[in-house]
């Protein structure tokens, strides 16, 4: 079956990105050393389930659609907490899904939204 194998972020400023995941998320970036002006996003080794992706400068003209990524997190609220402290900010409050986990929608510096979902199956 296909599966997710790359994800991308089109982003203003890209040091500036790249520091808010690594603040926020411990992932790491890179510049790649190719013709184009393309990051390299690390977010873990395995064991752990996910997948790795990049980050490019948007520029005039860009109308590519967007997409919301959700990132596995121990706790939403030490999460949103991070996300605010390194200049994201919280696009919909903390709810409930129950008997899965708790989810909140974030964006981070560069405007783009992602989710965060804290596995729980007591959540109500």
């Amino acid at each position: 079956m296909p599966r997710v194998v790359h994800f991308e972020i089109s982003v203003d400023e890209p040091e500036r990105a790249a520091k808010f995941y690594s603040d926020v998320f411990g992932w790491n970036s890179r510049k790649w050393d190719g013709p184009q002006e393309y990051w390299m996003i690390s977010t873990g080794k395995a064991p752990q389930a996910g997948i790795d992706g990049g980050m490019y400068k948007r520029h005039e003209g860009m109308s590519f659609a967007s997409h919301v990524n959700t990132i596995d997190v121990p706790s939403v609220d030490e999460y949103v907490a991070k996300v605010t402290e390194n200049g994201g900010t919280l696009a919909s409050p903390k709810i409930a899904i129950p008997g899965v986990g708790y989810f909140a929608y974030c964006r981070d510096t560069e405007g783009n939204m992602f989710g965060i979902m804290e596995g729980n199956t007591n959540a109500k």
